[in-house]
């Protein structure tokens, strides 16, 4: 197993293209021991260029058509940095981000892609969309059509075979929906489809006719306005949506390299190799030297292989494969209805039998990233001790929060705990930090660390230290001083200190915006990542879980849901109709935001608060209602809910520490059953603040959180009686 051995080598694979992902799925099947695989993108998924237009013409949802490189990167065991390459620095040998350090490589490959937007033209930047990057173009398509309008008008600029597919596709999508659209092609040379047989070209252009499309050639734009598209002979095009597919234009950074270019594009030779033998490049972005062809997403699919076995030679002195595109290649050209039109070698046909095959093979090829084979779980010996099975659990142990004993367990060991012989010891457990007696008001001292759950050290490290400061601010207190704890993966010397630093510098930099200091701490090797923090923190007086009046306010600030998201992301789960890596995304980064401003925001208010972390929003209110002997009641339509968790939920998703946290609850959540129950046992880590306050201050409270950009809302009152939940109807 690839987690057997130490990472002594990292290979970065920079983008999310067809290449780079077929990769990482082969990767998967047979990694390279002792080596990092390490995927940077923007966003968490990709999409399928082949099945685009079949989504914008309506026959594909939005799920169908992208690459979830989130469970792609789960299913290779590689690491997921969301980020946006913007350098590289090949001396160093450092890939260079938007939003984070530089990342080390010893080999690299680029697959970028390319874009198609106008950047020189006034207005186009604001009012149009480019047909590439292909996630951004298929979320506004979905925007605009939500909009409804009876008569829209789009403009499509380029009259290459993307642009005509893309145009007949608007007009299906929209004349399907009810509406009577105008789609304009645009395009400044003298005829659109230039480069298909002759053939091909008469039936697509047969397609635009009939489909009322508008062709203007020999123009091209100047300008654009909200509502308008301007050309070079002075006419004025309505437009409502414009989409630009002008041809291919390389990301400019490209240029910043040093890196052999061509117009703009990453020069390789046969091997995929760049002018630097360390750094390959495939998909669009490169440019095949001695084999020039167009942009076509076939290239990056076959190029795959080869890319695979000659980052892997370079690192083990193995011999380096060349990679020969074939001369030509069969396009499928989609009419927006279920038809298509084919070209190849001058040939032509069409129909939907040619649709047909086109689905199969695109769905063919999406079928690599769907389903993917399930990791077993170690076979238990033929002896055994009984229960051992029950022991083990059906789920895969949690990271985070989901990691952690369940309360009944802890406290059973926490029982036997003698209460504080110091005087100046004002409180033990019990709370969210322990109170100790200081010059001037009092010291908080509260401990946590988390079993990793993404292989980002980085990101891991500013959620460790971000839920570690909860304890903190939940008490009311400004953090002060912080002892790290971290456990480290085995890692080559060079990689141990590289990971590190990266733990410690971020840790640093979260704890110095919340106002303490990293004063030491202890590093170990072990079997995986675990980062934790001792934290002190200084107050006028500490604010308790104890103290929630009846008629307060329920306040919560952050959406919750983080554990059922991770479970599901280490399971692979996959649901029709949700990308699972966009919800791990949101989860991630509503992990990674601090609890700070909102602690400033309820601490002059509060009478009581906590942080909600391992025992669920159930569990930490029915802690708060124990200590201030009071019930609650809870609103469950007012409790926002991350993106997706629902639906996991409903599925049958969850953490192994849920049940645990149900447990503790049982007899006192008077809700009924079903998904939202179970999202209220869930184990949040670095989960927001619950605070009760004053409900005529809770309308003000609420919009000065959304302001500071929390998901913030009221979700329910303390009431008089035995510490329990009941539900109170929405007023919604």
């Amino acid at each position: 197993m690839q987690g057997d051995y130490p990472v002594i080598r990292d290979v970065v694979l920079v983008g999310g293209g067809h290449a780079h992902a077929l990769v990482a799925r082969m990767w998967a099947m047979a990694p390279l021991p002792g080596a990092r695989l390490t995927l940077i993108n923007p966003g968490p998924a990709a999409p399928y260029t082949g099945m685009l237009p079949g989504h914008v013409a309506g026959h594909y949802r939005r799920d169908e058509i992208m690459i979830d490189l989130m469970r792609l990167a789960r299913f290779a065991g590689a690491r997921l940095i969301l980020d946006r390459a913007i350098g590289i620095d090949t001396a160093a040998r450092q890939i260079v981000l938007q939003n984070r350090p530089p990342l080390p490589y010893d080999v690299a490959s680029i697959d970028i892609g390319i874009g198609s937007d106008l950047p020189d033209v006034p207005g186009f930047a604001r009012h149009a969309t480019a047909a590439k990057p292909l996630g951004d173009y298929a979320l506004a398509w979905e925007a605009f059509v939500a909009r409804r309008l009876a008569y829209p008008r789009v403009v499509v600029i380029g009259g290459g075979l993307g642009g005509v597919e893309l145009a007949l596709a608007s007009a299906h999508r929209l004349r399907a929906g009810g509406a009577q659209p105008k789609v304009t092609l645009v395009e400044r040379a003298p005829a659109i489809l230039p480069h298909i047989g002759p053939g091909a070209r008469r039936s697509l252009l047969d397609h635009i006719a009939r489909a009322g499309i508008a062709i203007i050639t020999g123009e091209t734009p100047v300008g654009a306005s909200a509502d308008q598209v301007a050309l070079s002979n002075g006419q004025i095009l309505g437009a409502d949506f414009v989409l630009t597919v002008a041809g291919s234009r390389p990301q400019g950074w490209l240029a910043e390299t040093g890196l052999a270019l061509h117009q703009g594009f990453v020069t390789v030779d046969p091997t995929l190799q760049s002018s630097d033998p360390l750094v390959f490049a495939a998909g669009d972005c490169a440019h095949l030297s001695y084999a020039p062809r167009p942009k076509a997403g076939v290239f990056a699919v076959r190029q795959a292989p080869v890319l695979l076995h000659n980052l892997c030679a370079v690192l083990t002195g193995g011999t380096l494969h060349a990679y020969r595109p074939q001369r030509d290649y069969l396009k499928l050209v989609s009419t927006g209805d279920k038809g298509a039109v084919a070209d190849k070698f001058g040939l032509r046909a069409g129909g939907p039998w040619l649709w047909r095959l086109k689905d199969r093979i695109d769905r063919k090829f999406m079928a690599k990233f769907g389903d993917f084979p399930a990791m077993e779980a170690p076979a238990l010996p033929a002896t055994a001790l009984p229960g051992l099975t029950e022991a083990i659990g059906p789920k895969p142990l949690c990271g985070g929060c989901g990691a952690k004993l369940g309360g009944a367990a802890l406290a059973g060991a926490l029982s036997s705990l003698p209460a504080p012989a110091r005087a100046d010891v004002l409180s033990g457990r019990g709370d969210d930090a322990a109170i100790l007696r200081a010059e001037g008001g009092v010291q908080v001292i509260t401990t946590d660390h988390l079993r990793s759950f993404t292989p980002d050290a980085r990101l891991m490290a500013r959620i460790a230290a971000t839920h570690a400061l909860g304890d903190i601010w939940a008490m009311g207190a400004a953090p002060q001083a912080a002892l790290a704890q971290v456990i480290l993966p085995r890692l080559s010397d060079e990689k141990a200190a590289g990971m590190l630093a990266e733990v410690m510098t971020e840790a640093a930099a979260i704890f110095a915006e919340a106002g303490a200091d990293v004063v030491g701490g202890h590093s170990s090797v072990g079997a995986e990542l675990t980062i934790g923090f001792t934290i002190t923190g200084l107050a006028n007086r500490a604010l308790t879980k104890g103290g929630a009046r009846p008629g307060d306010a329920l306040i919560v600030t952050k959406a919750i849901g983080t554990g059922t998201i991770m479970a599901a992301e280490m399971a692979m789960a996959r649901l029709p109709g949700l990308i699972l890596g966009e919800s791990v995304a949101a989860a991630l980064t509503s992990m990674a935001q601090s609890s700070g401003p909102a602690a400033a925001i309820l601490s002059p208010v509060a009478h009581a608060m906590t942080d909600v972390t391992g025992f669920g929003l159930a569990g930490h209110l029915l802690e708060m209602l124990d200590a201030s002997g009071a019930a609650a009641q809870l609103d469950t339509a007012a409790i926002p809910i991350l993106p997706g968790a629902l639906d996991l939920a409903v599925a049958g998703e969850g953490s192994s520490l849920a049940p645990a946290n149900r447990a503790l609850t049982v007899g006192r959540l008077l809700l009924p059953e079903g998904a939202l129950r179970a999202l209220l046992h869930d184990p949040q880590t670095s989960g927001g603040l619950l605070a009760a306050v004053p409900a005529d201050q809770a309308a003000d409270v609420v919009n000065r959180l959304r302001g500071a950009g929390y998901a913030a809302a009221r979700i329910g009152q303390i009431l008089s009686g035995a510490p329990r939940i009941e539900p109170i109807q929405s007023n919604d």
